[in-house]
């Protein structure tokens, strides 16, 4: 006799629906590939900001990223920038920046959170800059996956005003050759993204650590 488990697996997605609870959590960091992205000082030198907020789809790129800092500043003068991608290996160098902004004077808002000024995020961090071939903003050598971009449109939607959205274009695409599987291809089991997970650390498989401001 044939068994229909329909009324059993309806039954268990229901209870499960029951299980969730409605939250209010102040972030929604919910597992993304932690980024450096480099932009132009207005001396020329480059400023390195870690974001969290992106996603690619062809050769188009979206960022978030907020209006206080200087990489909005630096991308809203100069409309070109490196898309840096550490391994979860560099997590403690990523978190060394995470305290500072190259704003100066650093806002109110940024001083109360903890932020200082830094004008030398490559030193602070231990990072190794790097010529780009199509942009201005250097790279960072220690990224095994390197964006070169232009900026094709900034948006600051109305409902979040703080934020702004960044459409980039990829322009050239640099990968270290330890993490390249075939011509053009880049091997997943190689390549071990930093994920930022709810203001915490992650690689593709255990905890590396915590931000600064995690427990805040």
């Amino acid at each position: 006799m044939e068994h229909n488990n329909s009324c059993e697996t309806r039954t268990f997605h229901e209870k499960s629906v029951e299980l969730h609870e409605v939250i209010r959590p102040n972030i929604l960091y919910y597992g993304t590939p932690v980024l450096l992205l480099s932009t132009l000082n207005e001396d020329g030198s480059t400023n390195i900001s870690p974001l969290s907020s992106s996603w690619a789809l062809g050769d188009c790129v979206v960022l978030g990223l907020g209006v206080q800092g200087q990489a909005f500043d630096n991308l809203s003068r100069h409309k070109e920038c490196v898309i840096n991608l550490p391994d979860a290996t560099l997590w403690r160098q990523v978190e060394l920046l995470g305290k500072y902004t190259g704003k100066s004077p650093v806002p109110e808002e940024k001083a109360e959170m903890g932020y200082r000024f830094c004008s030398d995020k490559f030193e602070a961090a231990g990072f190794t800059s790097q010529r780009s071939a199509e942009v201005r903003p250097d790279r960072i050598a220690e990224c095994a996956l390197q964006i070169e971009a232009s900026v094709q449109h900034i948006r600051i939607p109305q409902h979040t005003p703080f934020m702004a959205i960044v459409e980039a274009k990829a322009l050239m695409v640099h990968a270290h050759p330890g993490i390249i599987s075939a011509q053009d291809h880049i091997d997943p089991e190689r390549w071990d993204p930093l994920i930022y997970n709810f203001r915490h650390y992650y690689g593709l498989g255990e905890k590396h650590g915590e931000s600064f401001r995690a427990r805040k």
